[in-house]
């Protein structure tokens, strides 16, 4: 069975998931979530992790954590493993608590840390079970906004993200996460790269470029052929454009195309780039409109075969103008 890749370096940031087996209930008492956050210092105490944000929700949890000696799973292992142990013993039973391992993606802070933050903390809200976010008391959102002291947080990152590190963090926290109630956000993990990256291209290729190649020569590893290769726009623009024999400008045009719809398949699958960089390639196309395009793209792929050869073409393509 394919599996994700782990990478672990000191410094590294992660957005950690992790859903109960067959999808139900983690928590099912006030106690069951302050003895979770418990667990959760103590991977903080013992193995030196930094504790950005969490969401605890009933049978999922989200946390953003960052590692200064590269050790996650050490970290991960002892507040699952703690967890389902004090679960399994409380209510007399056995077995897995959680759906598989723990998922978790390296977030690029400068360009997603910020954005992935407030997604976090309007999940509650988005799920129905508050009016306002800083309702939900087993999210660390409440912790930004208010003046009480956390030992578990480190909140400064994200402040100085928001704000440049002004008296007015707070507030600024506050008014950015709340300026996206009752609008359609775009949801970060949809430029998840490889299965294992949130981030701009640049970003991506460090990554990338730090993996052994051993590793993505597995086959039981997920999705090694993209974390193999990562292009530029304008490496799949050309491609594209050698492939239908088409101009860069036609396929930019601001036109419905499948030439066109391809290169925005591409750039969404295999580079960093976000949906407004992306759109910006093409005249200015709106964030909502890249998604769609690339949501519906993928859905025609799994119909036809003709289209799925000829993304293999192109992509071939590619790695020629790699070179």
């Amino acid at each position: 069975m394919a599996r994700p890749l782990r990478i672990e370096f000191e410094g590294a940031v992660y957005h950690v998931t992790s859903r109960g087996n067959e999808r139900k209930n983690i928590f099912f008492s006030k106690n069951d979530y302050t003895r979770f956050l418990h667990y959760l210092k103590e991977a903080k105490s013992k193995y030196n992790v930094v504790i950005h944000c969490y969401v605890l929700m009933r049978n999922h949890y989200h946390l953003i954590i960052e590692t200064p000696d590269g050790n996650l799973s050490r970290a991960m292992h002892l507040i699952n493993s703690s967890y389902t142990t004090y679960i399994n013993t409380k209510r007399k039973r056995c077995g897995h608590l959680f759906q598989g391992r723990y998922k978790s993606i390296l977030v690029d802070t400068d360009n997603y840390l910020l954005e992935l933050s407030r997604y976090i903390h309007l999940n509650p809200l988005r799920a129905g079970m508050v009016q306002k976010p800083e309702d939900y008391q087993y999210s660390s959102y409440p912790a930004f906004i208010k003046k009480r002291k956390d030992n578990l947080l480190s909140k400064e990152l994200i402040y100085r993200l928001v704000s440049y590190g002004n008296r007015n963090s707070k507030n600024e926290y506050r008014i950015f996460v709340e300026s996206a109630i009752g609008q359609e956000l775009d949801d970060p993990m949809e430029h998840v790269y490889g299965g294992i990256m949130l981030g701009g291209t640049r970003f991506i290729k460090n990554i990338l470029s730090s993996i052994k190649d051993d590793y993505l020569i597995k086959e039981d590893i997920l999705n090694r052929k993209a974390l193999r290769e990562s292009f530029e726009i304008n490496e799949i623009l050309e491609a594209v454009s050698n492939n239908y024999n088409v101009s860069i400008r036609d396929i930019v045009a601001y036109k419905s195309s499948e030439h066109k719809k391809i290169a925005i398949y591409l750039m969404k699958d295999r580079t960093g780039a976000t949906n407004t960089e992306i759109g910006e390639v093409f005249g200015g196309m709106g964030s909502s409109s890249i998604r769609k395009v690339y949501q519906r793209f993928k859905l025609k792929m799994k119909e036809s075969s003709k289209l799925r050869r000829r993304i293999s073409k192109i992509e071939q393509k590619m790695s020629h103008v790699r070179g």
